[in-house]
């Protein structure tokens, strides 16, 4: 069975094919980097309130038993209890690096701006709220975070 296409067929189907391919190739415009990523998870790790027993938090970031169950399932593919998170260093990096990278990804299409980014990102990750950390504990807690993804992007950090 022979097949021809006609000029204006071989034009549309090498334009949508191009299309196509250069679709699929253009990087999303507001991903954020590994190593922006890595900035913000390190960011968030040193800006944490400290540890202190039975505070009701769980691994170096901090975060609160009632979602980590979820939020494991998510990104690791498996439900953990908070212990097992506190004491799973890996488990806990990679889950909070999958949370704090949809999250900051979001911001950065929102804003379009890194440093507005990794304040909202920040606040959303201390409130649950992407919007009022301007004063008191929130904005200093904020304000540690981005001064911290500053010295981790910047690659002046000491750990």
């Amino acid at each position: 069975m022979s097949f021809k296409l006609s000029k204006t067929s071989k034009h549309l189907l090498l334009s949508g094919l191009l299309v196509s391919v250069g679709l699929w190739a253009m990087p999303g415009t507001a991903q954020v980097k590994d190593a922006k990523l890595n900035a913000f998870v390190e960011a968030l790790r040193q800006a944490a309130p400290p540890q202190r027993p039975n505070d009701g938090m769980y691994s170096d970031w901090q975060v609160l038993p009632g979602i980590i169950p979820d939020w494991t399932k998510r990104c690791i593919g498996k439900s953990l209890t908070p212990a097992q998170f506190d004491a799973g260093a890996d488990a806990a990096r990679r889950t909070v690096s999958c949370i704090a990278g949809r999250e900051l990804n979001k911001q950065m299409k929102a804003t379009g701006n890194e440093t507005a980014a990794v304040r909202s990102a920040a606040c959303w990750w201390m409130t649950g709220q992407y919007n009022g950390c301007k004063s008191g504990a929130t904005a200093t807690y904020v304000q540690k975070v981005v001064s911290a993804y500053q010295q981790q992007s910047s690659g002046t950090s000491t750990r």
